[in-house]
């Protein structure tokens, strides 16, 4: 297998101009012949290089409002022929056929058209069939074929050609193959899901995934595991679009709690308006959320429900981090802080902790915005749409005798949509818009209630409460009480309204339960499992 293999004839046909000038002379410094097509052509002459038009090597024009102009065997032949193959080189000299040594193309914009949102046909006409049939056969042939589907490795093609006399080496050849086929197979991906979507198919034969590379990461949730992290194409804002102001580069588990934080109090955002709130996770669940007047109130009521637990935490908000919530989180040890912006006085303050993460978004993200969710088993992987379910006040189903009072009402929403970002079993305990216990993860509804209670009793003790946080709290469960044991104990907590999807054989026990002591209980008819 050949090592060094010399460049005498390229074709560059590329959707993205970006550095395409700098490449082309370069390899024409290099006396590298130049081939290409329509847009790219009429860009390389007009900066004065000499280029053939692809259709003097096919014999055809471009045809078809250039959907045919590279699927013809004087390209394909040109890319695939072996060149240490004697038979295929007599076919070459019977047929006229020149070899292709570097094949530079990258696609037609299918992805950003599906993401501003263009119609069908529009999608449709950036389906790329010449430049994935292209880059698919030079990467086959990388034993004597270079090929480059992306502008970020021009660079690096020069700088072989320059360390090398004019040639590039078999493992350069090998990485860019590596890449040509991840980008086509990332394309058709792109193409089949939109379709999919497009068809209202929930269940295609075939389903992948893709992504592009945002960053190696140092390992995954453990030292001893590797791991990376890929945005796709959705652009949904978060975490893999915010821009980092400060730091060290953020880890896996950082990545996986922002995200769950970010998400939580976008969702708090679309429930209750305007209002300022705040998200503190802890281990991909919510240790603290409140909804207040100013951002740093909401941090404040936020960060009592579990001091000890938002130590090292990840903080979301859903405004823009002012000066005032700044010099209120930077007073413990916080990982990551994640908002739709910044200000001036928020950065320079923020800057006094070097090891203090701050990432801003252009927005937040649309909790009601449709998707696809994957998680891998032995064998195969499940696949779900993300959880959109969002429960109005008229869509609640009253179920005792006693209906909640407005402000009840306004606490319950509240703690069911916390509960929603809670690992199941999910226990959250709600007073005037902040979160002042939460269980959660576990493996029987009524432990999830008493560590809930715990951390309630945490927080009153801590604050010098009169009374116990729960006292006059709401209690949220993501799914049916099965048996009567956790609403009695939130109501020995002291709580006075319950939000539960409903559903148990026991509901009958449990309503009555809630009526012998008092309490206002609503049914969703919706759940919200998150494991």
């Amino acid at each position: 297998m050949p090592n060094l293999v010399p460049i005498g004839r390229a074709l560059i046909s590329v959707s993205d101009k970006t550095g395409l000038l700098d490449l082309a002379r370069a390899l024409a410094a290099h006396g590298v012949e130049l081939i290409s097509t329509s847009g790219t052509l009429l860009l390389l002459r007009t900066a004065g290089l000499k280029v053939r038009d692809v259709a003097e090597v096919t014999g055809f024009p471009e045809m078809m409002d250039g959907r045919v102009k590279t699927l013809h065997p004087n390209i394909h032949g040109g890319l695939l022929a072996l060149r240490d193959d004697d038979e295929h080189l007599v076919a070459m000299a019977a047929h006229g056929i020149e070899p292709i040594d570097l094949l530079v193309v990258n696609l037609y914009p299918f992805e950003d058209s599906v993401a501003r949102g263009a119609d069908p046909a529009t999608c449709i006409a950036n389906i790329d069939i010449g430049g994935p049939a292209m880059l698919r056969a030079a990467a086959k042939n990388h034993r004597f074929v270079t090929v480059l589907s992306d502008p970020a490795d021009y660079d690096a093609l020069i700088a072989q050609m320059q360390a090398h006399a004019g040639a590039t080496s078999l493992g350069f050849r090998q990485r860019q193959a590596l890449t040509a086929y991840s980008r086509t197979a990332a394309y058709d991906t792109a193409v089949s899901t939109w379709l999919a979507g497009e068809l209202g198919e929930v269940t295609p034969r075939h389903r992948s995934f893709a992504g592009t590379l945002a960053q190696p990461l140092r390992y995954g949730e453990n030292p001893h595991q590797r791991a990376a992290f890929y945005t796709d194409a959705t652009r949904r804002p978060g975490v893999a679009t915010a821009r980092q102001w400060q730091g060290k580069d953020l880890s896996y588990n950082n990545i996986n709690d922002t995200d769950a934080a970010f998400e939580l109090v976008a969702e708090l955002a679309a429930e209750l308006g305007d209002r300022p709130a705040c998200a503190i996770i802890k281990h991909a669940n919510p240790c603290g959320a409140a909804v207040a007047d100013t951002l740093a109130e909401a941090y404040r009521r936020a960060h009592a429900c579990d001091p000890t637990s938002a130590f090292g935490g990840i903080v979301a908000l859903n405004q823009p981090l002012d000066a005032d919530t700044a010099a209120e989180i930077v007073r413990i040890f916080t990982e990551v802080v994640i908002a739709p912006g910044a200000s001036d006085a928020a950065r320079a303050i923020f800057a006094e902790k070097k090891t203090l993460r701050l990432l801003t978004t252009a927005a937040l993200p649309d909790p009601a915005a449709g998707g696809l969710v994957f998680r891998q088993v032995a064998g195969g992987f499940l696949v779900q749409d993300r959880d959109t379910g969002r429960i109005a006040p008229a869509d609640l189903a009253v179920v005792t005798r006693r209906a909640p009072t407005e402000a009840e009402l306004a606490d319950l929403g509240f703690a069911w949509t916390v509960a929603k970002h809670v690992r199941s079993n999910a226990i959250v305990y709600a007073r005037g818009l902040a979160t002042v216990g939460i269980g959660a993860g576990q493996m029987s509804r009524i432990d999830s209630t008493r560590i809930a209670s715990r951390k309630a009793q945490d927080m009153t003790e801590a604050l010098n409460l009169d009374q116990p946080a729960t006292r006059g709290a709401v209690v949220a469960s993501d799914a049916f009480f099965p048996f009567a044991d956790s609403l009695i104990a939130a109501a020995e907590a002291g709580a006075t309204a319950i939000i539960q999807p409903g559903g148990s054989l026991r509901d009958a026990e449990v309503i009555a339960a809630a009526d012998d002591r008092g309490l206002a209980m609503v049914f969703t008819r919706m759940r919200h499992f998150r494991h």
